[in-house]
């Protein structure tokens, strides 16, 4: 009972006799080459994944479907030459952020603490001093993993919640390395009471603010140049778990090898303030963090999949990029 009590609160990784099966083989070679691309110098390294990004953009054209219109509904101003330029960048970014969560599985932990700089860590002492809890309001960046992982390392508990990867055996690297310096993975098929149960114990909580939960419990509500049904769910957050909303953004920069983590100021506005309020003022902190790097953002998620009544939802529209345009 006990076992089955801790597995509906906390995930933990199983490795599983099945993983060494040829329908695997090809996952272990790949990540068989990354572990030793690890040890190799970024500035040998990163011009090699510079190309592979570029090489990869050729062979996801669903994905890349999805970043141009994502980026023509939130940047109209922006000509197609310069929305293009963003998806080749982002796209390098990308591969730049699994060599780094491949390095954070087998570099020390004094290599890794090198290759970060913090901006911000003032504001995290002014909330521990104060007693509160935090939870990190943090948009999909393709680095997302690695400030939670880094902070753990620093000896502060961490809580996060997470999808389950398809690839069963991606599914379990994925997650191990996550939870390598500590912390709680919550699966979000479980809802949200573990994950509140961990923030209330003292973990810090990680939060993604920006995927599409529907229209149900969600307010419509602007979102760069466009809107998006976003869920207001920090508002309830902070008064159930006694914690301050503190916005974060990880940037990676290939030409140095550094991750720059930008911890912005609290959100303490919102504690009286309606869910509109509160759901536009998250929206207002994504873009504050992701505009300055747009190429940092995971432009490839259906976050604009639900639309206002009488709205098409932009991923069904023909008119825009056919599916056979690469």
């Amino acid at each position: 009972m006990q076992k089955q009590k801790r597995a509906t609160s906390e995930f933990i990784p199983q490795f599983k006799r099945a993983f060494l099966l040829p329908k695997y083989w090809g996952v272990w070679a790949g990540v068989g080459v990354m572990l030793l691309l690890a040890y190799v110098p970024v500035k040998i390294r990163n011009p090699m994944l510079n190309k592979l990004g570029q090489f990869a953009g050729r062979f996801i054209g669903s994905a890349k479907r999805r970043a141009r219109i994502n980026l023509y509904y939130c940047f109209p101003e922006m000509s197609e030459q310069q929305r293009e330029k963003i998806i080749e960048q982002m796209l390098i970014t990308a591969i730049h952020s699994t060599m780094l969560m491949v390095e954070q599985s087998v570099r020390s932990p004094e290599f890794l603490r090198k290759r970060i700089r913090w901006h911000g860590d003032e504001i995290l002492d002014e909330i521990r001093a104060s007693g509160r809890n935090v939870i990190f309001m943090v948009p999909h960046g393709w680095s997302v993993d690695i400030p939670a992982m880094m902070m753990a390392d620093r000896g502060q508990p961490m809580a996060a919640m997470f999808h389950h990867q398809k690839n069963e055996l991606i599914d379990w690297m994925w997650n191990t390395v996550r939870r390598r310096f500590g912390g709680r993975m919550h699966a979000r098929q479980n809802g949200i009471k573990p994950f509140i149960s961990s923030v209330r114990q003292g973990y810090w909580g990680y939060y993604l603010p920006d995927q599409d939960h529907g229209a149900e419990h969600s307010e419509f509500v602007d979102f760069f140049a466009t809107y998006k049904a976003t869920l207001p769910a920090v508002g309830r957050l902070m008064k159930v778990c006694n914690a301050a909303i503190v916005p974060l953004f990880p940037v990676y920069r290939a030409d140095e090898g550094m991750l720059d983590i930008y911890i912005n100021p609290e959100m303490d506005d919102i504690a009286d303030a309606d869910n509109h309020t509160i759901a536009r003022r998250m929206n207002e902190e994504v873009e504050k963090l992701v505009r300055p790097n747009p190429e940092q953002y995971v432009w490839v998620l259906k976050f604009l999949k639900t639309r206002k009544d009488g709205d098409t939802e932009p991923y069904k529209r023909k008119d825009l990029w056919p599916e056979n345009k690469k």
